[in-house]
């Protein structure tokens, strides 16, 4: 299969469209990619990016914040609200002070999840101004 099949096809897949339903997609494979990127055995906690690169004191740290900072342009992007944005960046913003804390800032960014908060406000926005981008999750049944 000749290398630009192969492009083609992953391009289908990702949808870097600027359309609302496109930016919706990569806005949930991003918050799923830094906040469940998988679960912790035992405690079947998800656990993401997010978490893991709070490790790694400082450059992880920030990082974390310019990924959580990305979601918060999509947004923008998208035409909400001031309000809307300082509420997101105010998320990005804590778990960011909250991350500084060499070691221990894991903890506290292992229960505030700034990035599924934002996914949410972005959702309500998309499903108030764009209701065609719904995605149905769920199984499909036959009758």
């Amino acid at each position: 299969m000749p290398m630009t099949d192969h492009f083609d096809r992953l391009a289908d897949q990702i949808k870097l469209g600027r359309d609302p339903a496109s930016v919706r997609r990569r806005l949930e494979h991003a918050e799923r990619l830094l906040e469940r990127l998988f679960v912790i055995p035992g405690i079947n906690r998800p656990i993401g990016l997010d978490v893991i690169l709070d490790i790694v004191p400082g450059i992880g740290d920030v990082s974390a914040a310019v990924l959580g900072g990305w979601i918060v342009w999509e947004a923008r992007n998208l035409g909400m609200s001031k309000w809307q944005m300082a509420r997101m960046a105010g998320n990005v913003g804590f778990d960011f002070v909250l991350g500084l804390i060499p070691w221990v800032g894991a903890i506290p960014d292992f229960f505030f999840r700034s990035n599924t908060m934002n996914l949410k406000i972005i959702k309500r926005h998309l499903d108030r101004h764009y209701p065609e981008s719904a995605i149905v999750e769920g199984e499909a049944i036959r009758r």
